[in-house]
């Protein structure tokens, strides 16, 4: 049977901790971290908690190994690769500084051309990163419109308003 011992010092600070505001995962590992303390057996915890047996054992495995950093989940998924962040921000800053209105497909087209494959979202991910203001722009047919026949509408409009 798997049972944590805690010392004074290190009880006080768990009960301080179940103050602070915690995610859900870390509470419950931190209730049965306490109710480990208290004597509790793992499938006895599991049913107070409505938790699987496994995962009171697993918590108290993780306190045992790696103290309170257990208590906490991981970020899922691998680190992020800060050389490629570099990288390719430091691409965006340099296709930003030309004079010139981008859309995010164009920046990553332009990125492709120099080797780096993005998709238009990613692109924008990446342009908050750099705080770069961005907007959609705007989508108008004016440049598609007979000049002509937009006037003669234009006049034939105001006729029709009320004087």
């Amino acid at each position: 049977m798997i049972r944590i011992h805690l010392d004074d010092a290190a009880r006080a600070g768990l009960r301080d901790l179940r103050r602070a505001d915690l995610p859900a995962a870390a509470r419950t590992r931190l209730e049965i971290v306490l109710l480990s303390d208290a004597g509790w057996s793992p499938p006895r915890i599991a049913e107070h908690l409505g938790v699987h047996p496994h995962t009171a054992r697993a918590a108290l495995k993780g306190f045992a190994a790696r103290g309170t950093a257990a208590l906490y989940p991981d970020r899922p998924g691998p680190d992020p690769d800060l050389t490629r962040r570099a990288d390719v921000t430091g691409r965006l800053r340099d296709l930003l500084g030309q004079d010139r209105t981008w859309t995010s497909p164009q920046l990553a087209a332009a990125l492709k051309g120099q080797g780096v494959a993005l998709g238009a979202r990613q692109a924008l991910r990446y342009l908050r990163l750099l705080d770069a203001g961005y907007r959609r722009t705007a989508q108008t047919v004016g440049h598609k419109q007979d000049r002509p026949k937009v006037e003669r509408a234009a006049a034939v409009l105001d006729g029709l308003k009320k004087k």
